[in-house]
């Protein structure tokens, strides 16, 4: 969210910039300069030219006692900073302002600068030198960025909520401090915030999951699946919403719901088939598992867990017919299923073939267990009818 943020910052902020210095070019004609590749830096700034305008640049005579100096490093800085060179922005820009740029606007393009070198500090000590520009939303927005990168949440938040004072219709300050409490996990006033945002705002699907998952985590169950269930009729296409209610209704135990939900996701992603296929297996429903598990692509995937849901429904000749192609998978790799497949013959009467398997077993709980099935094998051989 922080990338996204400065992102949105940047740009808002170099609209500005590209407006001033359009003014700066326009104004030009009714000033001395000695030469006009000023105002030729300035015509090339305007066509988003800036390597072209720093060329122009370099032919100016800074000696020229009727060189404009403040309007040279301004535009020297802005040039730069479409260059993403931050370090040059910042020395040029302040260069102008000791040479007697008194245009506002100058701090604005220093707080971008100094932010985007990470000195947040700086940034905001910048931004109160900006004038009627430090009301803006963008620069109240970059402000509690600062603020927040420092580590001050107070000022973080107390920033955010001058933004939602001078800007009531602007929600987005609401949404920042709601993603703020949930990173700061103070889920509660999230929720919280979240639901009043939710309200009064055009939510984007990232607000719907970060909201309800906070309300997940404190166990606001009902409110998050009311949110979520919104949110799953809005982006009905959404993985993660899909995955969030199933989960939610994981929480409370409800697998039927979950599994249900993780069904019908998985007629637009097949990757899900395992997991739905696998709460449905835990819920009790093993033929309802066993269908999802056919359409399952992983071949691993796919024969481990129909082992599980074989044995489950006590299917034993099914569970032991899969020895080739658990073998061919390179599952038995995994002592756990080598261990499985060998109660799948066991069980089904095929004494050899689970006396091969279990000689297989190193790991010491599994070799423990295979003494036990070894000696059952010895009974059932012994007195069959204790085994019919």
């Amino acid at each position: 969210m922080n990338d996204l943020v400065a992102s949105q910052i940047s740009k808002i902020i170099f609209v500005i910039a590209f407006c001033y210095c359009c003014g700066l070019a326009s104004a030009a004609e009714n000033q001395s300069q000695p030469t006009d590749f000023v105002d030729l830096a300035a015509a090339m700034l305007r066509d988003g030219h800036s390597d072209r305008a720093l060329l122009a640049l370099q032919s100016v005579d800074l000696e020229d006692e009727k060189t404009d100096l403040a309007r040279f490093y301004t535009l020297q800085g802005l040039a730069f900073m479409n260059l993403n060179d931050f370090v040059a922005a910042k020395d040029n820009l302040q260069l102008a302002v000791k040479n007697g740029q008194s245009d506002p606007v100058i701090f604005v393009y220093l707080a971008q600068a100094h932010y985007s070198l990470q000195d947040y500090k700086n940034t905001i000590q910048v931004i109160a030198k900006a004038g009627e520009h430090a009301k803006s939303a963008s620069l109240i927005t970059l402000k509690a960025q600062a603020y927040w990168h420092l580590e001050d949440t107070d000022a973080t938040i107390n920033t955010l909520n001058e933004g939602q004072r001078l800007y009531p219709q602007d929600f987005s300050f609401l949404r920042r401090k709601v993603f703020y409490f949930v990173h700061l996990e103070l889920y509660q006033e999230a929720a919280k915030l979240g639901r009043q945002y939710l309200k009064q705002s055009r939510a984007a699907v990232e607000d719907y999951i970060a909201i309800g998952n906070a309300l997940r985590l404190t166990k606001e169950y009902q409110e998050a699946l009311s949110i979520l269930e919104i949110a799953r009729l809005q982006f009905y296409g959404n993985e993660t919403i899909a995955k969030l209610l199933a989960h939610t209704y994981l929480d409370q135990g409800k697998l039927n719901s979950a599994a249900f939900i993780l069904e019908q996701a998985a007629l637009l992603n097949s990757d899900l088939l395992p997991e739905a296929a696998e709460v449905y297996r835990r819920a009790g429903r093993f033929h309802k598992a066993l269908t999802l598990n056919e359409g399952v692509r992983d071949q691993k995937v796919k024969f481990k867990q129909r082992l599980s849901i074989l044995l489950a429904l006590k299917q034993y000749e099914r569970a032991a017919n899969m020895e080739s192609s658990l073998h061919r998978t390179g599952l038995l790799e995994d002592q756990n299923i080598r261990y499985a497949l060998a109660y799948a013959f066991f069980s089904s009467g095929r004494y050899p073939s689970a006396l091969k398997h279990l000689d297989q077993l190193k790991e010491a709980e599994l070799f423990r267990r295979g003494i036990e099935l070894r000696r059952l094998m010895a009974v059932c051989k012994s007195e069959p009818w204790e085994c019919a």
